[in-house]
């Protein structure tokens, strides 16, 4: 599977409904191309699975609910082909702008990873500095947490991109679903228990650059309106939710 990735962008969100995604869909594709690994597939969209990390208290989901200008969440995150690799990830926020860190990593190594070994050129898929860089400040902001896998959260993206470009990017993910996790176990299909959002899509607009005018006037034909709908956060919500209304006392539930 080729991954598409922005180190840098600015990052749009809305929550729409499935009418309204065919009419964007029917937009966008006069100028951007379908991902390839969507293209191919039931509903042009492939499985994305991420395992998000934090530490016993919380903490980057606080700074989140909090509302801090400068935040990142730690996460590994991988694809629905069992010899993929698992790429562990920084997503970071600077005031308006988003920052990502990736580093491929093969699967045999994660676990080694996660219990605090020190990073080292076997580790990767492929061995680059950026690609150690990356995997060290992971492995440097995880061992200052502590942090340990809490929330597995799975989902159907559907993807449109520039063909020789990726300065634009339009995603719409479907049945986002949530589990509380506590280890490192990676199933290759959508496994989530709980829905997230429902039968809410969740639409993206990610660009490297100013705003295209065309995606100011997608937003304004179908008189979209940003909303907060950060994937992590809102399963936490879900599960807080969930253990309020049913009156629980103990741990949350453990996806096994």
């Amino acid at each position: 599977m080729k991954h598409t990735f922005q180190r840098q962008r600015f990052e749009l969100k809305y929550r729409i409904n499935e009418s309204l995604a065919r009419e964007i869909r029917f937009f966008v594709e006069a100028y951007l191309d379908c991902d390839p690994n969507g293209i191919s597939k039931p509903k042009r969209s492939y499985v994305v699975n991420s395992l998000y990390l934090d530490s016993p208290e919380l903490y980057t989901y606080n700074r989140t609910v909090n509302g801090d200008r400068n935040r990142y969440k730690l996460r590994l995150r991988y694809y629905d082909s069992e010899d993929s690799p698992i790429f562990f990830e920084i997503k970071q926020r600077r005031n308006r702008v988003i920052q990502k860190k990736r580093a491929r990593v093969r699967r045999e190594a994660v676990q080694d990873l996660l219990d605090g070994h020190a990073p080292a050129k076997h580790h990767l898929v492929h061995d680059s500095p950026d690609q150690m860089e990356a995997l060290e400040h992971f492995c440097f902001l995880q061992g200052t947490l502590q942090a340990s896998p809490k929330v597995h959260v799975s989902y159907l993206r559907e993807a449109y991109q520039n063909r020789d470009s990726n300065n634009v990017r339009v995603t719409m993910d479907r049945d986002v679903r949530n589990s509380m996790l506590h280890h490192n176990k990676f199933e290759n299909l959508q496994t989530g228990r709980y829905p997230t959002f429902g039968n809410t899509v969740i639409l993206e607009l990610k660009f490297t650059n100013r705003f295209p005018d065309w995606l100011n006037e997608l937003t304004q034909r179908f008189h979209l309106r940003r909303e907060s709908a950060a994937k992590y956060v809102d399963s936490i919500e879900f599960h807080r939710f969930k253990k309020i209304e049913s009156g629980w006392n103990t741990k949350p539930v453990v996806h096994e």
